[in-house]
């Protein structure tokens, strides 16, 4: 299918009608998300589930970096970060498989033969997907805050936490968006839970990576996730695990790094990737 021709400019600039297309985007998925309320229930609710599992089931036989006297509670103390980003992580499945089923089902190709702003519909999946990961940390932040977790480090510290989150969920979405361009099925985006859960569990999300053997603690402890955990961690006043390596020393400058190195190789490739689709 060929593109159409671009529509007239009308005295408004490329920048405009950029963010015009994208809004237009956004709107369409916000409006799906509406008409499928399953849907939404299913992706809010499991990081709630979540949270209770790993929090009350498995919290009970955990203690907290330190040991000694540490309680369940004090776990939940350091676990919650880490499932505020394990969420975060786990959403670029999400993204793929909802831009892989708009591929599937020939919705990529009509925008793409509209006369619109080629990069709006993988910006407007980004907007979109980042509301939704707004609406995820609110009601884990609530579901925390019923289970006895608060943050400690001030309302400036507390908000860097939450955009550092949403600054690791602003670079798996064009893991996502390109990943989804590229798999041929929803079915096949579906087994990128064997990439995604390794990756959320072999880090500093539940467990310090000291705890584990030194080959594997190493590879924990570079997990990109694990300096997010980490910094978070710090900046809510929460119980932080270091074991004086350079890499957990610095895991506030690495979560600000990390995104940005997977924001740069994987937006453009996402870009590149639907501009590449055949016509």
């Amino acid at each position: 299918m060929s593109a159409a021709a671009p529509r007239p400019l009308a005295g408004r600039g490329r920048a405009y009608w950029a963010v015009a297309d994208c809004w237009n985007i956004v709107r369409r998925s916000l409006t799906h998300y509406r008409r499928k309320p399953v849907y939404v229930a299913w992706q809010l609710g499991f990081p709630i589930v979540s949270v209770l599992l790993y929090g009350y089931v498995f919290g009970g036989a955990m203690r907290p970096p330190g040991g000694g006297g540490g309680t369940a509670a004090d776990y939940r103390e350091y676990l919650m970060p880490g499932m505020f980003v394990s969420t975060m992580a786990f959403g670029f499945m999400n993204t793929a498989t909802t831009v892989v089923t708009d591929a599937g089902k020939g919705v990529t190709d009509r925008f793409r033969s509209m006369p619109m702003t080629p990069s709006a519909v993988v910006t407007g999946r980004g907007v979109t997907d980042l509301l939704v990961a707004c609406a995820e940390l609110a009601i884990l932040a609530g579901t925390a805050l019923a289970m006895g977790w608060r943050a400690d480090g001030g309302a400036a510290a507390t908000a860097g936490a939450f955009a550092l989150l949403l600054w690791l969920r602003f670079a798996l979405v064009w893991v996502g968006v390109w990943l989804g361009l590229l798999l041929p099925s929803a079915e096949a985006a579906g087994s990128l839970f064997a990439v995604a859960f390794p990756l959320t569990m072999v880090s500093g999300i539940f467990v310090p990576p000291s705890t584990m053997p030194g080959w594997l603690g190493a590879i924990a402890a570079w997990n990109p996730l694990s300096s997010t955990a980490s910094a978070a961690r710090g900046l809510f006043g929460n119980e932080v695990a270091s074991d004086g390596s350079w890499i957990q020393e610095h895991a506030l400058l690495m979560a600000v790094v990390w995104p940005l190195a997977v924001t740069v190789v994987c937006l453009p490739l996402a870009v590149r990737r639907f501009r590449a689709l055949s016509r």
